[in-house]
């Protein structure tokens, strides 16, 4: 236990970038910070940082050691459930990264239901694009990703895949609120709201723009949903989401319409974890209840 405690000092080193700041942080003076250190570099045969003028920055060896050290701590969490749930407790602790979609609605509503059976289990959600769920991942800093459209799916095991259809947001009284699908070029002709570029929904709006003859020049551009929902209500623009982030106002201000199929295929929300890492009892039994979840999300809205 104490390479951990030492481990977690290089980890605050890393993460604050100054042998003084990552003192500060720990309770501990900046010498016997650096000592410590010093000393575990000795026994571990290796420097684990680049010694700047500015701060510390880790080195390759340095990067290493911190996946093997956060790799360490998910199996010690895992064994530690395990053991608790010898001993009849429920507890646990669940790491998620997911897309902005996930968070008015669905996650709420799942976490709320786990919890109601496990209220013994805690719970960290991090809003992710695509690219820094994976990443997520990658590092241990996170056990689930729920994201929409992946990068690179390196690494990465998919538990589930749902689809998930780009819906048009406008106000009740747009002039498209009318049509029961629209066309992508009908949008693209009027002011438009567009998430940002690292997105899976506008990727796919991108792709699809190219291959037709109009073009994205959104009027505003955000990397905020609730900007989106909520900037259309005051200009006479659409704004782009998935269904599953989306619920329609008690006061119908609000309209959702589905852009047609030949102009944007529907993308994917894909539920995974690290390629071959066993999950802490916890976050396996919550991805369980996500599975279920996304299979019964309905088929007009999935």
């Amino acid at each position: 236990m104490r390479h951990l405690y030492t481990l977690q000092l290089v980890e605050a080193a890393a993460r604050a970038g100054s042998m003084r700041r990552a003192a500060e942080d720990m309770n501990l003076t900046a010498s016997a910070l650096n000592r410590r250190i010093r000393r575990f570099e000795a026994e571990f045969g290796a420097e684990l940082f680049e010694r700047l003028p500015g701060g510390v920055r880790l080195n390759a060896a340095g990067e290493l050691l911190l996946l093997h050290y956060r790799a360490t701590l998910s199996d010690l969490a895992r064994v530690r459930e395990q053991v608790a749930d010898l001993a009849g407790e429920r507890r646990g602790h669940v790491s998620l990264a997911c897309s902005q979609a996930l968070m008015p609605y669905f996650l709420p509503e799942q976490i709320a239901a786990y919890r109601a059976d496990h209220p013994g289990v805690t719970f960290a959600v991090k809003v992710r694009d695509r690219a820094e769920a994976e990443a997520e991942l990658a590092s241990y800093a996170s056990d689930l990703a729920l994201v929409f459209e992946p990068v690179y799916l390196v690494d990465f095991d998919v538990i589930a895949s749902v689809p998930q259809p780009v819906h048009a947001v406008m106000a009740a009284d747009h002039p498209l609120a009318g049509s029961a699908q629209l066309r992508l070029r009908d949008c693209l002709d009027g002011p438009h709201v567009a998430p940002a570029a690292k997105y899976g929904v506008r990727h796919l709006l991108d792709h699809a723009a190219r291959r037709g003859t109009r073009r994205l020049a959104p009027i505003v551009e955000t990397e905020s949903f609730e900007l989106i929902r909520h900037y259309v209500l005051h200009e006479r623009a659409v704004g782009f989401q998935i269904p599953i982030g989306l619920r329609p106002p008690a006061d119908g201000s609000l309209v959702f319409r589905p852009l047609a199929a030949q102009d944007v295929p529907a993308g994917n929300l894909i539920l995974g974890q690290r390629r071959n890492r066993t999950l802490p009892v916890a976050s396996a039994r919550f991805a369980q209840r996500l599975v279920a979840a996304l299979q019964a999300l309905p088929t007009e809205t999935a």
